[in-house]
């Protein structure tokens, strides 16, 4: 995975049992040991073999012969129940659509400490890999995952009320227009995450709200019209309890089904496109064999029953025509205004029947059938058009089935005759007023001669393309043989105005904020916005036509050097970072503040780089010159700033680089991994400055065992804390006794096995006098079972998500609280995010609580600050959520921390203090 803009990686963990990540897709249980990454099957950049070649045809022909739409809500990435999205897809060719409410960037990453809205990319990309298993389509919302949150109340409180998401939900079901609609959650307590809890409050309110035109009437004056949906089915969640299940439900669904494309069950396949999401551990689920059900409850329709005698439906569609005739009913009166339509149906049902049976013998058998359909479908298109239907019809289901299967059905054609495009350029990056060239080739993969009638560049009117075939001037059309390739040349410039290859959404401040500011419309709800630079090829067999088009991919090396492919970016010339993102600094400190701003140029270009910096702040050297030649590169220079602060105060610091008559303040860059596609991620070239303060104990030294990552050690150096990173793999060797304080980062048993393997290791540095801090860990089970703690304690998942939830200090006079800052209450104001997570419920009786919070409505946790002396020394636990306020910049928890790295140390001869 690369994320190299360090920068970026700040996150807040969300809290997720790991069995209702399995029951997110009807599993017993979970297999395997500590999660690997296992190598991808298929590359990202190649379609699977399931849709494409006679496996793809089949597919496309069962999707062709039905109009059965459905659309399916979750809250987060792995929350979907993807054994039943890949049955309705991939076995009954229903058109699926998949609305996840946030992009997960609020969760834990179990990969790394790329966090908050980096992760959010992260996520996306990674939903979108499993997506293409799915077989489905995908929408999001604006909506933020801020972290883990107990009640849907709280939920609904953070993204500012419910009408933010309901709004984007009610908009995709307006565009969609699905005949069912299918929570995965049930609303209630049950579902555990209060995010979980309002997804599905919000699709049981979105599924009347959709249809009522005095609901969102700003989407009504955009050229939506009302839609409602026929039926709103909500999850069971029946766990493995499969007779609680059977008690209960409308629609049985079988996910366990075996299918002969896929090479297993639908749900097993399911599960290989779940495994892409690596971020959520997702590496070794799997799943056996056998009967897999997913249980489902009518809660609300619009049609008459069709239950039988036990009240349990045949599936989601009972009682609904998806036949391809049947579309005509859903023009109501408008009917006879369009006679033609029922026949012209008719017609197009028949030729893909026939295709279908053809195809079954001899994919290219199924030509003609498809064509004739593709013809059907583009003429009822056309006709009801020019019908003079008024009202919801006119822009309504039936248009927006007629364009999808015509759509379709030129697909089936690609498909039967082997019709391949590419597009392929040197460039790794087009910027404005670039002038680049794209390699493409046709190719005829049929056994008919095909005609060629032109391929076009398809960017935009301001973009300029010319091709050559072989240097010389390309002309159409022309002849491609059976199983022929056509190359073509094309020469393409930028505009000097263009729009870049960046998520169209953003947060202000992604610590705090739950809301995504949209910053291109258009694109709302879709998870990114499309390719830009596409090339389509129009070409004929016989008399007969067809179209296909492709985006034009570049080539990059990931972190490991391995070539891959993705749609060419459009990105600035310049790409312009500053690390750190956020630097802390002590109140009254005459210490200047070092900031590295890294330029990345794709080519040659000079410019002025300057930092804008607080008043009455200096800045060295105040100004740089930069120079790329015309191979470009990377390049960073270092400033210095001394930007003092009387008292606890937030400032920031730009970078901005001036170069032609343009300023360029902005970096990018690619988030990706090898199993998955790639995307740019964009932060503006600023530094977020936190003035604290805080006293530090005299000649500390800190060892710190990273776990799953964090950015604690940086916001300690900025302290001015010499921190020392111990590689796990060293601490079988390590003399720990040189170290003061030693901590175990998130999660560090959890991901490190040498950390396991060591812990006596550990232990007994701490009964020779050393402190240990430890942090949090996600196995509870494991945890608890390895016994780590020098005295019996036992984890939990029990957490304070609150984070403004009151603090009660318990041992007031322990002197974590007075060495070598004072702590008070006032010390846990303005903490971000929650106050901690995974809490020790029992304790032997040498550990001492030291402090207790808890959530409105529930007991006291007094097990996420633990204090215990053992031998000579002190072994600490912390369950608070320290990893997401020191690089916040949050005070008191930054004096607090101090204090607990300099708990043991109060009366030893280098104790004194530094202000």
């Amino acid at each position: 995975m690369r994320l190299s803009m360090a920068s970026a990686n700040r996150c807040f963990a969300r809290y997720l049992v790991p069995s209702t990540l399995l029951v997110c897709l009807g599993l017993p249980g979970r297999a395997g040991g500590a999660d690997t990454i296992l190598p991808p099957k298929v590359s990202p950049d190649k379609p699977l073999p399931q849709d494409v070649g006679a496996a793809g045809l089949r597919l496309a022909l069962k999707r062709l012969a039905t109009t059965a739409r459905l659309m399916h809500t979750t809250a987060h990435p792995d929350d979907e129940d993807g054994g039943m999205l890949t049955f309705e897809s991939r076995g009954l060719g229903t058109h699926t659509m998949l609305m996840t409410l946030t992009r997960g960037e609020g969760g834990q990453n179990k990969l790394g400490s790329s966090l908050l809205d980096s992760l959010g990319v992260l996520r996306t990309l990674e939903l979108l890999g499993a997506d293409r298993y799915y077989g489905v389509d995908q929408r999001f919302s604006r909506v933020a995952d801020f972290g883990f949150s107990k009640n849907p109340e709280e939920t609904l409180e953070k993204w500012q009320g419910h009408d933010v998401a309901l709004g984007d939900m009610v908009r995709v079901i307006r565009t969609f227009r699905p005949d069912v609609l299918v929570a995965r959650f049930t609303g209630t307590s049950r579902d555990g995450h209060g995010n979980h809890q309002a997804s599905a409050i919000l699709t049981r309110e979105a599924f009347r709200a959709a249809g009522d035109p005095k609901r969102f009437p700003e989407q009504i004056k955009d050229g939506l019209t009302p839609w409602q949906a026929k039926k709103l089915y909500m999850g069971r969640l029946c766990w493995d309890n499969s007779a609680e299940c059977e008690k209960d439900y409308s629609v049985k669904i079988n996910s366990g089904k075996a299918n002969p494309d896929l090479k297993g069950s639908y749900i097993q396949f399911a599960m290989e496109g779940l495994r892409h999401q690596l971020s959520q551990g997702a590496a070794q689920w799997n799943v056996d064999p056998g009967d897999r059900f997913s249980y489902y409850k009518l809660v609300d329709s619009t049609i008459p029953s069709a239950a039988d005698a036990s009240a349990h439906e045949s599936d989601f569609f009972a009682g609904i025509d998806t036949t391809l005739p049947g579309l005509v009913q859903r023009l109501g009166e408008d009917q006879a205004k369009a006679p033609f339509l029922k026949a012209s149906l008719e017609a197009a049902a028949k030729d893909i029947h026939l295709a279908s049976l053809a195809a079954e013998k001899d994919p290219a058998a199924a030509v003609e059938p498809l064509f004739a359909a593709l013809q059907e479908f583009k003429g009822m298109g056309e006709r009801l058009a020019n019908a003079g239907i008024s009202g919801a019809a006119s822009f309504g289901e039936v248009p927006t089935v007629l364009r999808e299967k015509r759509d379709l059905c030129a697909h089936a054609i690609d498909l039967a005759l082997g019709v391949s495009l590419e597009a392929n350029t040197s460039s790794t990056i087009v910027s404005p007023e670039d002038v680049f060239r794209v390699n493409v080739r046709f190719h005829n993969g049929s056994h008919h001669a095909l005609v060629l009638n032109g391929i076009t560049l398809g960017a935009g009117p301001d973009w300029k393309w010319s091709g050559t075939f072989k240097g010389v001037p390309a002309k159409y059309p022309l002849t491609v043989p059976p199983q022929g390739d056509v190359e073509e040349e094309m020469s393409a410039s930028a505009p000097a105005r263009v729009e870049y290859s960046k998520p169209y959404w953003h947060r202000d401040d992604p610590a705090t904020e739950s809301v995504n500011i949209v910053d291109n419309p258009r694109y709302t709800t879709l998870p990114f916005a499309p390719p830009r630079l596409q090339v389509r090829a129009d070409y004929a067999l016989d008399k007969s036509r067809n179209d296909t088009h492709e985006p034009v991919l570049s080539t990059f090396k990931d972190d490991q050097g391995t070539v891959r492919t993705w749609p060419v970016p459009i990105a600035p010339a310049f790409s312009v970072a500053v690390e750190p993102a956020t630097q802390l600094a002590r109140v009254n400190s005459q210490q200047a503040l070092p900031v590295k701003v890294r330029i990345e140029s794709k080519g040659s270009g000079d410019g002025i780089l300057r930092l804008q910096v607080p008043d009455k702040s200096r800045v060295e050297p105040q100004q740089v010159s930069v120079h790329f030649a015309e191979q470009g590169g990377a390049q960073e220079f270092n400033f210095q700033v001394l930007a003092p602060a009387a008292q606890e105060s937030r400032a920031s610091i730009r970078a901005v680089l001036s170069s032609q008559g343009k300023e360029f303040s902005e970096g990018y860059s690619i988030v990706s991994r090898e199993d998955l596609g790639a995307y740019y991620y964009f932060q503006p070239a600023t530094q977020k400055l936190s003035f604290v303060t805080a006293a530090l104990p005299a000649n500390l030294r800190v060892g710190y065992i990273m776990g799953a990552g964090d950015e604690i050690p940086t916001a300690l150096e900025q302290l001015g804390i010499h921190v020392e990173l111990i590689p796990p793999e060293t601490l079988a060797q390590t003399d720990l006794s040189r170290f003061s304080t030693i901590v175990l980062g998130i999660r560090a048993y959890d991901t490190q096995k040498e950390v396991v393997a060591n812990n006596k290791r550990l232990l007994d540095y701490v009964s020779n006098g050393g402190t240990l801090v430890l942090q949090y860990n996600s196995g509870v089970g494991d945890f608890n079972s390895g016994k780590f703690t020098p005295y019996p304690a036992q984890a939990s998942r029990a957490r304070v998500s609150v984070e403004e939830a009151p603090v009660q200090i318990l041992a007031p006079d322990d002197g974590i609280f007075h060495y070598p800052n004072e702590i008070t209450a006032k010390d846990f104001d303005s903490w971000v995010q929650e106050r901690g997570l995974y809490f020790m419920e029992s304790w032997d009786s040498n550990f001492k609580p030291l402090l207790a919070c808890n959530d409105p409505g529930e007991p006291l946790q007094k097990g996420g600050l633990l204090r215990a002396q053992y031998g000579k020394g002190t072994y600490i636990f912390t369950g608070y959520a320290f990893f997401r306020q020191l690089p916040a910049g949050v005070p008191g928890a930054v004096r607090l921390y101090v204090n607990l790295l300099s708990a043991g140390h109060e009366n030893s001869s280098s104790a004194g203090k530094t202000n």
